[in-house]
């Protein structure tokens, strides 16, 4: 991550320059978990596109409009705009994690999460048990919070650890409002 103050994360403008491009994803994360209720800040935005060339490179026209550059630790911001953007489509489906900061905020692309048992979840496995959350007007495929959950229990670091009970919650209180 680079160096300085992380910047806080424009989610209307994100989601509304992805949408304009017509990306095909899932928000992931913790930004997943604030669309789902959960009151814990989170810094940055994940998401899991659908891997296919046309909508990696619909997503790298998108992030370009956000003004992406890479975040690399160590390194200030104004260091990272002056490295080479690799930024296409091709550069996209070979990595599995990359992080860059925009205009709007930290901006993280997956290609995959991990679930409890270390299996991956690409945006295929994902896309179906996502669901659908308005956002300011806007439609936006969030992971299911099982899955937001199980990625956590994996990742097995001290600021999931501290998420989890208030996601476990709100995952019982939505279980028991459909099975009153």
């Amino acid at each position: 991550m680079t160096t300085g103050p992380e910047p806080v994360v424009d989610l209307q403008r994100v989601l509304s320059v992805l949408n304009r491009h017509a990306v095909t994803y899932v928000v992931v994360g913790g930004a997943a978990a604030n669309l789902h209720g959960a009151a814990r800040v989170t810094h940055d935005f994940d998401l899991v596109p659908d891997s296919s060339l046309d909508n990696l490179g619909r997503l790298a026209a998108a992030m370009h409009e956000l003004n992406a550059r890479l975040r690399v630790e160590g390194l200030t911001d104004a260091e990272a705009k002056e490295l080479p953007n690799p930024l296409d489509a091709h550069t996209l489906r070979q990595l599995q994690l990359s992080t860059w900061r925009t205009d709007a905020g930290d901006f993280d692309v997956l290609a995959e999460i991990p679930n409890r048992q270390g299996d991956y979840l690409r945006y295929d496995q994902l896309a179906p048990r996502a669901v659908t959350i308005d956002v300011t007007g806007q439609p936006v495929r969030v992971a299911a919070l099982d899955d937001i959950i199980s990625s956590k229990e994996w990742a097995n670091r001290p600021k999931d650890h501290a998420a989890l009970p208030e996601l476990r919650a709100i995952r019982d209180a939505q279980t028991e409002r459909r099975n009153p």
